[in-house]
């Protein structure tokens, strides 16, 4: 998770030696525009008789083959995803038509856990996948390497899993300060060879154990310079001729006070980062997409997220882009805020949860 200033709340809260890891993605063209311009709650005291009362296309997203629609978990970090049992989970994701369903792992013991979720969904249509979390305290690449490398190759050994996101928003901490990230001279060059070690040594890890994995990167903001030096073996120092990175699906975080993604305005202009990302000639996903707590009550949030800078945007121009699946952060709030469709008590709904829900419903994707 990140916010409008780049530093990125997801990857330096408490969980933050686990949570600061990277995105492999390069972007080849960026597309710069025009000078920058400016319900009550409810409980869900029957998840499973809801869902097969659901309207029909929210029941058939949820038996399809689309992961369009989906949202993040964060089982293994205690707080309502850890109490709430997994069937229920299930129940409440099949409710609002969400396919696809994104936890954190960072180390053995987490992995099994989600693995052993993994399975139980996907026999009723939900696709589980792993954002793997490391962090940047190595004082080598090759350390990193060598680190990330055991923990992708451990996570992959609990499950076969078609996807596997390898970090959260690494880039951030490269950065040289508030900057766009638009160009390699903002980043820092030891922080980057860092993490490039990370992420090849996740994607090396996991394709030692699974090697049909499709691998899934992530970045944030403005930041696609970090990716283009991942893509073409460049780094901060002006250097060239280093290991290069490959993926399969470049995904991209996204909230509330970031505005239109179609023109994202920093320092150094505006740009349409769905073009961006599109440009890399790969699918796009929105790995996580949200409404910032502080943005207003519980519906002006509620009807954000559907509108038309977030969920109706997306939907609308997935041919364009090319976008496969979007998932909302997050299905609980927890100790990161109070961004959930749903209380930490993993039981009372918000309008979100509902917002959510019918766009779905009347979306079909």
């Amino acid at each position: 998770m990140t916010n409008f200033n780049q530093t990125s709340i997801r990857g330096f809260n408490l969980f933050s030696a686990r949570k600061a890891a990277a995105i492999a993605a390069a972007a080849l063209t960026s597309v710069l525009l025009a000078a920058c311009g400016g319900g009550g709650d409810t409980a869900l005291d029957d998840a499973t008789a809801r869902s097969a009362a659901a309207p029909e296309s929210t029941a058939k997203a949820a038996t399809s083959t689309s992961i369009f629609y989906g949202a993040n978990g964060r089982n293994t970090n205690g707080g309502a995803y850890d109490s709430t049992p997994v069937a229920t989970q299930l129940a409440q994701l099949k409710d609002i038509g969400a396919t696809i369903y994104r936890n954190d792992v960072y180390n053995l013991a987490s992995a099994k856990v989600v693995a052993k979720m993994a399975q139980t969904m996907a026999a009723s249509g939900v696709t589980v996948y792993p954002v793997i979390l490391l962090g940047t305290g190595f004082n080598t690449e090759q350390d990193a390497y060598n680190s990330a490398y055991t923990l992708g190759q451990q996570v992959a050994s609990t499950y076969k899993y078609k996807y596997y996101e390898v970090g959260n928003e690494l880039e951030a901490q490269a950065l040289n300060g508030n900057v766009d990230g638009t160009s390699w001279t903002h980043y820092k060059n030891q922080p980057y060879v860092i993490a490039r070690g990370v992420i090849r040594g996740l994607i090396a890890g996991v394709k030692s154990q699974d090697s049909s994995a499709k691998i899934v990167v992530n970045g944030t903001w403005l930041h696609y310079a970090f990716f283009q030096m991942l893509m073409d073996g460049s780094q901060p120092d002006g250097t060239r001729g280093h290991p290069t990175v490959n993926w399969d699906i470049t995904a991209w975080h996204w909230y509330s006070d970031q505005k239109d993604m179609t023109r994202a305005c920093g320092g150094t202009g505006c740009y349409d980062m769905l073009g961006i990302l599109h440009s890399f000639g790969k699918p796009v996903w929105l790995s996580e997409f949200g409404v910032r707590p502080n943005y207003g009550t519980d519906q002006a949030i509620a009807n954000y997220m559907v509108g038309t800078t977030m969920m109706a945007q997306f939907q609308s121009v997935a041919s364009k882009y090319n976008i496969q699946s979007i998932q909302a952060f997050e299905l609980y709030d927890d100790n990161e805020g109070n961004f959930g469709l749903m209380k930490s008590d993993g039981q009372t709904t918000k309008p979100a949860y509902w917002s959510f829900k019918n766009f779905v419903a009347t979306h079909p994707m």
